[in-house]
């Protein structure tokens, strides 16, 4: 089995597979490196989702992306992404995890080369590493007494599973707004608690009006300005301008956003900036970082800014990245 790769690709989201694709053009032998299922967090997004971007702007490699409407559906991009995968045959291992990465190794053939990336499952060696890894892994915690339940998800799924339920729903942007419209319509009891003074400005605009008006007329509990605070396998409670509020419950789904993996960034040796915002050091013009040999592709570009960077404005990563180790391999 082949263990040395002129590239590396560290996550086969859409991106990931964008790489690939770029490299294949270019003759270039790369193998990705998938710790999931292909697309792994667009699985792991709800099932009825329906995409803020319409299909042409989703789409990698040239391939056509038809949809039933013009902003596609959750399954229509899992089914149009295995498409892509099967198209060009992209060399993808999948469910194995990256665990670590040293430069400068010397291999059993006696070659330094740039870079020893290993996984659960294997070793391989390699002249340069993309990592595309997205955001979708680690979500922000309540980080209060109860969050380790089982009764709590940070991932909300299928709405069907809380038919009938006391439902509270932490968060106000688009997730915590599918997950609070769609239990409401399965039969769940929702209430939403809201950080802020109202729904969150990034809200689809077609959903955006459904949950302002599910909210003012009853039929969806909202507590603006409020907090959880505590959350007991039979009840919760919140912090409200009025004083605390205890409520039955049953799940509560904490929608509060995810963030990238910088530790594994930071593991590599790759800089980050000193702000909030983490930001890690990369040419703009070539998207290498202060690693010789490491680029960077996607969202994780923006460090936890994960709202700057998306699927149609991250494709040409891709093609960015892949000209400039042809131009070195020139060299």
């Amino acid at each position: 089995m082949q263990s040395h790769f002129p590239v590396i690709i560290v996550g086969g989201g859409p991106i990931g597979m964008a790489c690939a694709i770029e490299a294949q053009k270019n003759n270039i032998s790369y193998i990705v490196i998938e710790k999931g299922c292909l697309v792994n967090s667009l699985y792991h997004y709800p099932v009825n989702m329906t995409f803020f971007s319409t299909s042409e702007r989703l789409e990698i490699g040239n391939v056509p992306f038809v949809s039933n409407n013009a902003k596609p559906t959750r399954n229509e991009a899992l089914e149009y992404y295995r498409r892509v995968a099967q198209n060009f045959e992209l060399n993808i291992h999948l469910f194995e995890k990256v665990k670590k990465v040293d430069r400068g190794q010397l291999t059993d053939d006696s070659k330094e080369h740039g870079f020893t990336v290993q996984t659960d499952k294997a070793t391989y060696t390699c002249d340069n590493i993309i990592i595309a890894t997205g955001f979708y892994d680690i979500p922000y915690l309540l980080n209060i007494p109860g969050e380790d339940l089982p009764k709590v998800t940070h991932y909300y799924s299928d709405p069907h599973f809380y038919a009938f339920q006391n439902v509270v729903v932490a968060g106000a942007m688009n997730s915590a707004v599918d997950a609070a419209l769609e239990t409401f319509r399965k039969g769940a009891h929702v209430t939403m608690v809201i950080k802020g003074n109202e729904i969150g400005s990034r809200v689809k605009y077609w959903v955006k009006p459904d949950i302002e008006n599910r909210i003012r007329e009853g039929s969806i509990k909202a507590y603006f300005n409020s907090t959880l605070t505590e959350i007991r396998p039979d009840e919760v409670d919140i912090i409200t301008p009025e004083g605390l509020v205890t409520l039955k419950n049953d799940w509560v789904i904490a929608a509060t956003g995810y963030q990238p993996n910088l530790h594994f960034l930071e593991q590599v040796g790759i800089a980050l900036s000193s702000d909030e915002v983490r930001c890690p050091t990369l040419n703009p013009e070539t998207h290498e970082t202060n690693i010789p040999g490491i680029y960077l592709a996607g969202v994780i570009c923006g460090g936890m800014n994960t709202h700057r960077l998306f699927i149609e404005n991250s494709r040409e990563h891709a093609v960015i990245i892949m000209k400039d180790i042809v131009e070195k391999a020139k060299v």
